[in-house]
C-alpha cells in the first residue's frame, strides 16, 4: 500500500499533446493548487506538507510552459483550459487554490458549468480581475517577470473585464489572501473586489509578499485549512442529510 504522505506522481495529457505534470499528497478533501507565473509546483511544497498533515488530499501541477509540463507559456486561454482540466479529473467538491496566474485561470475556467459543478470552494492568492492593469504591469516589470511573460501578460490584462464579471457571477464561497508587502493589489483593488464578490471574505498575511506561499507557507496553510474545515463540515453535513433521506424514504 501507498504511504498516503508520499507525494505519487500525476500527469495531464491535452487535446494539442501537452503533457502537464504534477503531484498528489494525502488523504481527505482535494485540494488543487495553481502556481502563479513563474514558478513551479514545488512553490506548494510546504504548503501540501502541512495541509496532508491535517487530513486532507493536495494536487499540483506545473503549469503549461513552467517546470516539467510542456507547451507554451504565450496565451492565456490554454492555461485556462488546462486550469479546468485539471478540476475535471479530480472528485466532486473539491476546494482550488489559485495564486496570481493560477487564481485567474482558475476564474476563467469556472467559467464552464461542468467545472463550476466540481468546484466547492475558491482561494485566491494574491490575486483578483479588479486589478489595475497599469500598476501590474509596472509591479511584473519591476519583480523581472515582464521580459519573459510579455505576450501572456498582455493577454491577461485583455481579459480582465470578463474576468471580473466572471467573478460577480459566482455563486461558491471565495476568499482572497491578501499579501501585506510588495503585492500588485492596492486598497482600491481590493475595495473594487468585495463590491464584485460581496459574498466573497479577505485574509491579509502582513509579512507575506506577493508569493505569499514563499514568504508565508504556514499562514497560508492556516488560511486554506480553514476553508477545507468548511468543506468537510459541509460534506459531512450533505451525507447526514442523505442518510436521513435514505431512511425516511425506507
Amino acid at each position: 500500500m501507498t504511504d498516503p504522505a508520499t507525494s505519487r506522481p500525476r500527469h495531464l495529457t491535452r487535446p494539442d499533446a501537452v503533457v502537464l505534470r504534477g503531484e498528489e499528497i494525502g488523504t481527505g478533501p482535494s485540494v488543487l493548487l495553481l502556481h502563479a507565473g513563474g514558478e513551479q509546483r514545488q512553490v506548494w511544497a510546504p504548503v501540501m506538507s502541512l495541509l496532508s498533515a491535517a487530513g486532507f488530499r493536495c494536487v499540483a501541477y506545473d503549469q503549461r510552459g513552467h517546470g516539467e509540463s510542456g507547451g507554451e507559456r504565450t496565451t492565456f486561454a490554454p492555461c485556462a483550459a488546462d486550469a479546468g482540466a485539471m478540476v475535471l479529473a479530480e472528485p466532486p467538491g473539491c476546494l482550488v487554490v489559485g495564486a496570481s496566474l493560477g487564481g485567474l485561470a482558475a476564474l476563467a475556467a469556472l467559467a464552464d458549468p461542468a467545472v463550476r459543478d466540481r468546484v466547492a470552494r475558491l482561494v485566491l492568492v494574491d490575486v483578483v480581475a479588479d486589478v489595475d492593469p497599469a500598476r501590474a504591469r509596472r509591479f511584473l516589470a519591476d519583480a523581472g517577470v515582464l521580459d519573459g511573460y510579455t505576450e501572456l501578460v498582455d493577454d491577461i490584462l485583455a481579459q480582465l473585464p470578463r474576468l471580473r464579471q466572471l467573478t460577480a457571477a459566482l455563486d461558491l464561497p471565495i476568499r482572497l489572501v491578501r499579501a501585506g508587502t510588495d503585492t500588485p493589489l492596492s486598497d482600491d483593488d481590493v475595495t473594487r473586489f468585495r463590491d464584485t464578490a460581496p459574498h466573497a471574505a479577505v485574509t491579509e498575511v502582513p509579512q507575506a509578499g506577493h508569493l505569499v506561499a514563499r514568504d508565508q507557507p504556514a499562514a497560508l496553510a492556516a488560511a486554506i485549512a480553514a476553508e477545507c474545515r468548511h468543506l468537510r463540515r459541509e460534506r459531512e453535513l450533505g451525507e447526514r442529510v442523505a442518510a436521513r433521506s435514505r431512511v425516511g424514504g425506507s
